[in-house]
């Protein structure tokens, strides 16, 4: 079990975390705010690469925290469209160390209660969670149980996932070639922008717990020269930042490149494997000029 030190070490990540929204104009996607955070808080890449027990990036995992936290406070909104955006209070609010501690106390405080609540209401011998059992460094949801259920594929099964994938986001004649030896290549799809310009793209699939490093990506750019109009590396893992830079270079060709966090992203949007619900929650704000 991780120390209480350990397990809260997200709360340093508050206050750079309104500064990086505030310097991208207000708003910005995860990768897009986690990198701003990286930028200011200059934290080296090795502690941006550093995975958890799961597979997924620690430092990026605090952040998400961070926002999880700051987006209960009011501080940032809940877009519904991969978006981290300020709250007009969350735009004039800096926060030092110590207030994103009373922060997090007031939280949990807050969950404190309502576990409590839940205890009276349930049914004698049911086991509640103390807060101790609660590890708050990695997400035990839908998402993480997603991931795994990914990772656990063979290989093939992963590869043909991927063309599902690539094809109900509107890619034609994808097929998949990684068994014949193909250089790295697995497979390749046709993307029609409109009826007069159309991309041949080739594409990788890394089943991976871990990272994706500046190699894999020349090794995969050298063998889609000449061949393809784009590149896309798809894995369930993470790609380090040199790797990011390096698929992104000036005068290269592009490589897109889509880790385990953007696989599930797509999956919701797609709603591929996974069986949306609707849950409401009572907008107390609605019902305040009903109590005058």
């Amino acid at each position: 079990m991780k120390s209480r030190k350990e397990g809260t070490q997200f709360l340093r990540w508050f206050g750079p975390l309104l500064d990086a929204l505030r310097d991208l104009g207000g708003s910005g996607t995860p990768d897009e705010a986690t990198d701003k955070v990286a930028e200011l808080c200059k934290v080296p890449e090795s502690q941006q690469n550093e995975l958890m027990e799961s597979g997924q990036p620690r430092f990026r995992n605090q952040v998400a925290w961070a926002r999880f936290y700051l987006k209960r406070q009011g501080l940032l909104d809940s877009s519904t469209r991969g978006v981290w955006r300020l709250t007009d209070k969350g735009q004039v609010t800096h926060l030092t160390y110590a207030q994103a501690q009373d922060i997090f106390r007031e939280q949990v405080r807050i969950d404190s209660a309502a576990r409590k609540q839940k205890q009276k209401d349930q049914q004698p011998g049911t086991v509640i969670d103390t807060p101790e059992e609660l590890d708050l460094s990695i997400a035990a949801d839908y998402r993480d149980r997603l991931l795994a259920a990914i990772q656990a594929l063979p290989f093939a099964g992963f590869e043909r996932l991927c063309q599902r994938l690539l094809r109900e986001a509107g890619f034609q004649q994808v097929a998949v070639t990684g068994r014949t030896g193909d250089n790295g290549i697995d497979g390749h799809g046709i993307l029609e922008l409109n009826a007069f310009v159309t991309f041949k793209v080739l594409f990788q699939c890394k089943r991976y717990k871990g990272s994706v490093g500046t190699p894999q990506i020349r090794d995969f750019r050298g063998a889609m020269e000449g061949r393809a109009d784009k590149g896309i590396i798809l894995t369930t893992g993470t790609f380090t930042q040199d790797a990011k830079r390096e698929a992104r270079r000036d005068g290269a060709r592009p490589i897109e490149l889509v880790d385990g966090d953007k696989l599930v992203d797509m999956f919701e949007k797609l709603e591929l494997g996974l069986k949306p619900r609707t849950v409401f929650e009572v907008d107390d704000a609605f019902f305040e000029e009903f109590r005058k």
